[in-house]
């Protein structure tokens, strides 16, 4: 980086000017679209209040390659760089009509690096939001353009890596999702037809009047939808527990999130998690002996699975399936030892595509790091005075 350490040197000695970022660009927000006409077949990704593309549809309102900010929601504050044409929903801030003395993929870099900043912004207690004007106040160094451009190059290299890391591991996700259906879907005339409630046994609840113990509290947030992990959860008793703290769950039972359930909240509780509660908004599955707790869990990870879900789930903006119809699922049920020979199979591909502590979701991790660490040591400037 010897001409970018030579430009700093030269050109930012003493600082550089810095605006706000109206005084360089503008904000659109984007148009409300009805979420009945979204469809997975669409052209155009919509982009509103999420991370990711809440739906698709046949039109679009902006061109490609450019900045969005989610204004609504609990990722309110989220920095985007649309790389297709796109439909901006109502939740959506769009970047446009940057002035030439700033780099527009450099804005975007600072943008980003100051993201957490603007999610700490938002306000409102039920859907929280970030203002236009939060936005529009930020302040936006203006180094010389060339610098700009260095910087953007080295940091795209970094975002590059990091997209192909990522498009590998899509890959891998669809090639683990081929050979999980396949496996699972073997034609063996010993295979006994089952549902989920024939391989399975009640749970219980706990009764809060006559118990004093404390307990972990998973909630609905607790599962991560990437890796099936329990993440953060909560100590509650029977002063403190919220209403929906009632199942208690064991060592290999199943959770299965039915509120939303497409968002996939699914994991096999771990030792650490024995006798602790869980939301009434899980399906808690306790396996009995002629089914192996990962052989099902493996069944309800499964493509043929969600799209059973998909069509007994009911609501609209807040759909869910009830626990009865989720036991209706059937499946092809192999014998114990034929069982243990495709869970063996199975982890291993689930292990490569999954496990953030190796494989490639470590990489794309380290990669991420890696960029956010070199944008934060390139994108910080002294304020010319």
């Amino acid at each position: 980086m010897s001409r970018l350490d030579d430009l700093i040197k030269e050109k930012c000695s003493n600082g550089v000017v810095f605006k706000t970022l109206d005084k360089i660009c503008k904000i659109n927000k984007g148009k409300q679209i009805n979420k009945e006409t979204l469809s997975d077949n669409g052209r155009y990704p919509v982009i509103n209040g999420g991370i990711k593309p809440s739906g698709h549809w046949n039109e679009y309102n902006f061109n490609e390659n450019l900045i969005t900010i989610s204004q609504g929601g609990a990722s309110a504050g989220y920095i985007s760089y649309q790389t297709t044409k796109f439909w901006a929903g109502a939740h959506c801030y769009v970047i446009d009509e940057c002035k030439k003395e700033v780099n527009y993929k450099f804005l975007y870099h600072f943008l980003k690096e100051n993201q957490n900043y603007l999610q700490s912004s938002q306000v409102g207690a039920g859907i929280p939001s970030i203002s236009v004007k939060e936005i529009y106040e930020l302040k936006i160094p203006i180094p010389p353009i060339e610098l700009q451009e260095e910087i953007v190059k080295i940091l795209d290299k970094f975002g590059e890596l990091e997209a192909e890391l990522e498009a590998e591991l899509e890959a891998r996700k669809s090639q683990y999702e081929f050979y999980c259906g396949k496996i699972l879907n073997e034609k063996n005339i010993n295979n006994e037809t089952v549902s989920i409630s024939d391989v399975t046994k009640r749970a219980s609840n706990i009764n809060w009047q006559s118990d004093d113990n404390d307990y972990q509290y998973i909630d609905l947030t607790s599962v991560s939808r990437e890796n099936g992990n329990i993440g953060e959860t909560q100590s509650i008793n029977r002063e403190n527990a919220p209403s929906r703290a009632r199942q208690i769950v064991l060592e290999d039972d199943i959770i299965f999130g039915t509120t939303r359930p497409l968002l996939k909240r699914i994991c096999i509780i771990p030792k650490e998690y024995n006798n602790q509660i869980c939301s009434t908004g899980y399906c808690v599955l306790r396996v009995n002996k002629s089914i192996l707790p990962k052989y099902l869990y493996f069944i309800m990870s499964s493509n043929e699975f969600y799209k059973f879900v998909e069509e007994y789930q009911q609501g609209t903006s807040y759909p869910a399936i009830s626990d009865n119809d989720l036991k209706k699922y059937k499946f092809s049920l192999p014998k114990l030892k034929d069982q243990e020979r495709i869970v063996n199979i199975l982890d291993k591909f689930d292990k490569l595509v999954n496990d953030i502590s190796e494989g490639l979701p470590a990489e794309i991790e380290f990669r991420r790091k890696q960029y956010e660490y070199y944008r934060n040591k390139l994108l910080s400037f002294d304020e010319a005075k």
